[in-house]
């Protein structure tokens, strides 16, 4: 070995660290080999709602099924244990939803006769098959044919069912992607293909564009997913519900959690009357909330504010010693403002290294600059800042890539929103909010996350539409009705998994439960409880809890903690 090399790693064997068997499992070569593995294969077959994509994913899970078995499990440390049943969570997890994915493509593929010829074609063009130019272009022109017949057929049956009519659109929108590479791979390399494809393929993709636009708008009216709020989702269901709580190992059924959800509501009322008959408005908080929001600070010094109120969290933890706040996060956090095509979907802030900010620019309508303003004050946003940066988001996403970076496939909102919301609870407690406007700001954050568990769980259930949602919002919590529309918007239209709006409160209820467990009953220190819970990375809770309580889970762990 190079005598060089060898210095290097005996001192990082004997450096003061981390040394590599707490930061690295016996499964850590698995988990990676999993994903990379995963990757590779999705980029190969990018068309979700194909055979070939549907057959090869089953094969590759099961042949992972087949691995996981010749781990000799009883034989792992804890950390490898716990490695194991998270791998093994995301293979049942992935293989759960591949099925599903087949399902739904059982139910579209007669509307997409087209598949096995585009896919071959997609196919040899990542192997860079020289293609016989007119014999291409005759087949582009054929299949511009048979598309425009299938429209015909489409249009004279009957309406399509909305769920139905949204994933045929978008396999038809797949394959055009997939076409579109094949054309951009050969136009202008090889002329033949230039010469004679050009219009054939420009008319194909045409026809393609029409028919995906004909899918989408050929459907049966249904008020449970249009009901004219303009945000159309993809509610699950209740089986689906369960099967995904699961999957997070939460040990409760979506209505154990919205009777959880409605009791931290109503501490939450309680907590917000004390605070507004503090200011004067007796039993009237909606008075009161409507008092804080017109504390808004004038056009232009946000940021400003936005740095002030990061400093003063991070002086709060430091002069209590609640958690190791490394010089660098410190340093490197920025921040960026949101756009006003983002604010329709992000009408607060988001986080993590770089806090951006939603405020309104000038060129938005005078009642539009209003709703922002007020729903962006001092009092609203003192929860909101510490969440995204430190000890939120910024930090969080600090430690994650720098101790064990090879758990983030594990990643759960009930973690990464968890950690963040729990922070919330526990400077609430500390006496961070020093106003009973601050207390107002921060019980509206708090009313919100419960009531994004109410509304998600009825949306997924079919117990309630977009707009009852956004109705609830502004109703209940005392939203700003753009806001309201921009965070169910969010929610349901937003890429975000079912079950993440959810997760803020229930995943910060759950490291509450945890901190209970270990720092009040003074079996750790708190800043040793909140660093271990950064060093392990991303993970289910209940999983975390098991480390950090050194107890094995089985090799079939099954969700059995009551938070």
């Amino acid at each position: 070995m190079n005598k060089g090399l060898l210095i290097i790693l005996i001192s990082l064997l004997i450096s003061p660290g981390i040394s590599y068997s707490q930061e690295y499992s016996e499964v850590y070569n698995e988990i990676n080999s999993y994903k990379a593995d995963q990757g590779a294969l999705l980029r190969k077959y990018p068309q979700k709602y194909s055979g070939i994509h549907l057959d090869r994913m089953a094969s590759f899970y099961q042949s992972w099924t087949s691995k996981l078995g010749s781990i000799k499990f009883n034989s792992l440390s804890l950390q490898g244990k716990v490695d194991f049943v998270l791998l093994q969570r995301n293979i049942n997890r992935d293989q759960f939803f591949l099925k599903e994915q087949r399902q739904q493509y059982e139910e579209i593929k007669t509307y997409l006769p087209f598949e096995a010829e585009l896919n071959t074609l997609i196919t040899e063009r990542g192997r860079g098959k020289a293609l016989k130019a007119e014999a291409t272009a005759g087949q582009y022109d054929a299949l511009h044919n048979q598309i425009k017949e299938l429209k015909t057929t489409v249009e004279k049956g009957a309406k399509l069912p909305y769920r139905i009519s949204g994933q045929a659109a978008e396999a038809v929108k797949q394959f055009q992607e997939g076409l579109k590479d094949v054309h951009e791979f050969y136009s202008g390399y090889d002329p033949l293909y230039s010469w004679w494809c050009q219009k054939p393929f420009e008319k194909l993709n045409s026809t393609l564009t029409e028919y995906a636009a004909l899918l989408k708008s050929y459907r049966a009216e249904d008020k449970t997913m249009d009901d004219g709020s303009g945000i159309i989702g993809t509610p699950i269901g209740q089986e689906a519900l369960k099967k995904s709580l699961e999957f997070e190992f939460i040990a409760y059924s979506p209505q154990e959690l919205l009777k959880i959800a409605e009791r931290e509501f109503a501490w939450c009322e309680k907590e917000m009357l004390q605070a507004s008959k503090e200011m004067g408005h007796g039993n009237n908080w909606k008075a009161a909330l409507e008092q804080v929001k017109q504390t808004y600070p004038e056009p232009g010094s946000q940021p400003e504010l936005v740095t002030k109120l990061a400093e003063e969290a991070i002086t709060f933890l430091e002069e209590r010693d609640m958690v190791t706040i490394p010089d660098l996060a410190k340093e490197t956090w920025r921040m960026r403002m949101l756009s006003p095509e983002e604010q329709l979907i992000s009408p607060f802030f988001l986080g993590g290294e770089q806090v951006r900010i939603s405020y309104p620019t000038d060129a938005m309508e005078h009642e539009t600059k209003m709703m922002s303003l007020r729903g962006n004050n001092p009092h609203f946003s003192k929860a909101v800042v510490h969440h995204e940066l430190i000890p939120g988001h910024h930090l969080q996403q600090f430690m994650n890539q720098r101790h064990k970076p090879y758990r983030w496939p594990f990643r759960t909102p009930f973690w990464t929103e968890g950690w963040a919301l729990y922070w919330e609870m526990v400077l609430y407690d500390a006496g961070f909010p020093t106003s009973p406007e601050d207390k107002v700001g921060m019980l509206f954050w708090r009313m919100h996350r419960c009531a994004r568990i109410i509304f998600s769980i009825n949306y997924h259930t079919g117990k309630m539409t977009p707009q009852q949602c956004i109705n609830f919002l502004v109703d209940k919590v005392g939203h700003e009705r753009d806001n309201a529309a921009a965070e169910v918007r969010r929610s349901l239209m937003g890429n975000y998994g079912p079950l993440y709006q959810m997760a803020y409160m229930l995943g910060g209820l759950q490291i509450r439960a945890l901190r209970q467990e270990l720092v009040d009953t003074g079996k750790m220190t708190e800043k040793h409880f909140h660093d271990q819970i950064l060093k392990e990375n991303n993970m289910p809770i209940e999983i975390l809890r098991m480390i950090m309580t050194e107890e094995s889970p089985k090799k079939d762990h099954k969700p059995f903690w009551k938070f």
